[in-house]
């Protein structure tokens, strides 16, 4: 089916006239700029093409414009985000390789190694978005990756626990950014009904990472008799590869559709175009305060951002101390390390399948409450250690609900500056919960950590009641919306309420989600 699109004519300065390029019932009657702050760049580029009236993009030119995206845009974040994954579970790997007693842990200094790196996550989360906001955003990116790959590999020369704080803490400034640009990158490139798929994608790689981080570990365990010991190793080679990488994400993304000199003029024309109905803009530099206040004070917002934490709480535990927990059933370290594949894949085939879950059963929840409650009851012997080894596979669910909630706040928030606002929130509340995740595994209840599958099941019990608030109130949203509409058209044209009809005239406005007529929540 052909997607139409509309570009409005304009003449004269673009810039000076950018609010008539897109709407014109974005002018009063006087000429008086109702709505202002179109970014400068977007109304330049679309100025380009202003004398067209209407673009129809057909399926099969749609098709091939989201490959063109895909190897540009989409291989850079599933690569990207399985080289962060990879290299902040590195620690998990080096638990059993000796580091602990290698650098003189003891208490919770090891579970500390996880939290200092959500801690820096939680004081950088802002300032980082509004970073990704006014920076060129691939090349931001690129430095960022560069960064947290030579930290990784310093990490080798780390002697204590003074020292792991320091570069773990790094660490986590420099990733910090990685989450939020790709979620910017899915509603810049991505038309909403693919931003599930897309943010699936590249989540998916935290169980990627575990069955190569796995092999990796597994190979490396091998090596004796080096001058550098397996925890050493293990640092060193995955920092030195994860910066070249970042150097190539510098030459290979563009930073917007508008600078992807990689194609055609009109190739991105139809590529920013295509993203038109998604009604989220593609960039804007400016910070708008009435923006993030109106962020601030939606409930919709503190909805994902506490689904964000009782989501971030679980894996951050989990993260550290999985290694540990499966050994303490009775495997081997080898054996340990090839299980890992096992979690990996089952945490891939949850995200992939997250989508199709949610619509239809959702029963995510149910699942991670039974494996939970096994937990808590069964004891750890030779005869139930694969019981609850296959229940600890079950827990894995989180990630799904975590990829389907950042598709939630993608296609539910509009304005540029209070996508930042929204960003930096979900973030900061997942690095919370990441942050206290590692603290409920407490020394004195291992092996089996008791009290922390206690606030797990908590957990789960908040966010199975946030997930019910946030669709009842999106649906209600969209009747407020719709109802509007055809009062508003009914006013104008003395009719009865008619069909719903959106034009997207409002797409490039920078406007929030209240305040766009056009905008449609998705749930």
């Amino acid at each position: 089916m052909s997607t139409p699109t509309h570009i409005l004519e304009s003449p004269g300065n673009p810039v000076a006239d950018s609010k008539d390029l897109y709407s014109v019932s974005s002018v009063s009657d006087g000429g008086e700029v109702l709505y202002q702050g179109i970014d400068a760049e977007v109304a330049q580029f679309f100025s380009e093409k202003a004398a067209v009236k209407t673009v129809v993009i057909d399926d099969a030119t749609n098709r091939r414009l989201r490959w063109m995206v895909h190897k540009r845009v989409l291989v850079v974040m599933v690569v990207t985000y399985f080289a962060q994954t990879l290299d902040k579970g590195t620690v998990n790997f080096a638990s059993i390789m000796g580091i602990i007693g290698d650098t003189h842990l003891h208490g919770q200094q090891y579970a500390w190694l996880t939290t200092c790196v959500y801690i820096a996550i939680l004081c950088w989360e802002f300032p980082a978005n509004r970073l990704l906001q006014i920076l060129p955003l691939g090349k931001f990116l690129s430095f960022n990756i560069v960064a947290w790959g030579t930290v990784l590999a310093c990490t080798a020369a780390c002697t204590n626990f003074t020292g792991l704080v320091v570069v773990r803490t790094l660490l986590g400034i420099f990733e910090c950014v990685c989450q939020p640009a790709f979620v910017f990158l899915s509603t810049m490139w991505y038309k909403r009904d693919e931003q599930a798929f897309i943010i699936g994608s590249f989540y998916s790689m935290n169980g990627f990472q575990q069955c190569v981080g796995g092999l990796i570990a597994y190979g490396i365990a091998h090596i004796q008799h080096a001058s550098l010991k397996n925890w050493q190793i293990l640092f060193t080679l995955l920092g030195c590869l994860t910066a070249v990488w970042g150097l190539f994400v510098g030459l290979w993304l563009p930073d917007s559709p508008m600078r992807a000199k990689c194609w055609s003029p009109e190739d991105r024309h139809l590529i920013a175009e295509r993203v038109r109905e998604n009604e989220t803009g593609l960039q804007n530099k400016k910070f708008k305060w009435y923006q993030a206040r109106e962020a601030f004070t939606d409930p919709t917002l503190w909805a994902v951002t506490l689904i964000s934490f009782t989501n971030g709480l679980p894996p951050g535990g989990l993260g550290a101390f999985s290694n540990l927990i499966i050994t303490a059933f009775g495997y081997t370290q080898l054996q340990t390390y090839l299980l890992a594949i096992a979690q990996g894949s089952i945490i891939m085939a949850w995200l992939f399948s997250a989508a199709w879950l949610a619509k239809r059963y959702n029963q995510k929840l149910i699942i991670e409450f039974a494996s939970t409650i096994v937990f808590l009851t069964v004891k750890t012997n030779s005869q139930t250690r694969v019981g609850l080894l296959i229940a600890f596979y079950l827990m894995q669910g989180f990630g799904a609900v975590a990829s389907l909630n950042l598709s939630v706040m993608s296609n539910n928030v509009a304005g540029r500056t209070k996508q930042v606002v929204a960003s930096s929130l979900v973030f900061i509340a997942w690095a919370a919960g990441n942050a206290v995740g590692p603290q409920v595994f407490q020394a004195n209840d291992s092996p089996r950590y008791i009290r922390a599958f206690i606030a797990h099941l908590v957990m789960y019990c908040v966010q199975l009641v946030a997930i019910v608030f946030l669709r009842l109130r999106l649906m209600r949203l969209n009747v407020l919306k719709r109802r509007a509409q055809q009062q508003a058209t009914a006013s104008e044209s003395g009719d009865k309420a008619s069909e719903e009809h959106i034009e997207h005239k409002h797409a490039f406005d920078d406007l929030t989600d209240q305040e766009n007529p056009d905008f449609r929540y998705k749930y």
